[in-house]
């Protein structure tokens, strides 16, 4: 199938699992060799003070009960831990914990490595352009975008 025959979601979906797969084949070489796609497509998701269970589950568009068994898999492993919302004492956020920090910090670095490669094939005016013309899309793609 030549390039023109794919539609542009699926072409983003291209390059979005290429950097996927680098993204977990590298975190599993540093050691932490026990995180699933379906747990880190989870994980990628919780924001930098805590998300709910519900919020989780909704984002990564699963059940609630696939959220939570991914995320008791998680906290098992070192990679998240529960606490209280301070918005709500009955609710609880999931945090990322120390290990899932050290991860994302592997992970960050790859994805840099990545966007350089891309940056370098495309040109840097050309990814300047695709960055600013994805970030539009978001406004009428990502209902979970930071407002």
């Amino acid at each position: 199938m030549a390039r023109d025959d794919l539609n542009a979601g699926l072409l983003m979906f291209v390059a979005y699992r290429a950097m996927e797969k680098r993204v977990l084949d590298a975190i599993a070489a540093a050691g932490f060799d026990d995180i699933t796609l379906a747990q880190a497509r989870v994980f990628q998701r919780i924001g930098p003070d805590g998300t709910r269970l519900g919020e989780l589950a909704e984002q990564a568009q699963v059940t609630k009960q696939t959220a939570g068994f991914l995320v008791d898999q998680l906290e098992r492993a070192g990679y998240v831990e529960r606490t209280p919302d301070p918005a709500d004492a009955r609710a609880r956020l999931v945090r990322v914990a120390e290990r899932g920090r050290t991860a994302g910090v592997v992970a960050a670095a790859v994805v840099a490595e990545v966007e350089g490669e891309w940056a370098a094939h495309l040109g840097a005016r050309r990814m300047t352009q695709l960055r600013e013309a994805l970030g539009m899309l978001r406004e009428i793609t990502d209902p979970y975008r930071p407002r």
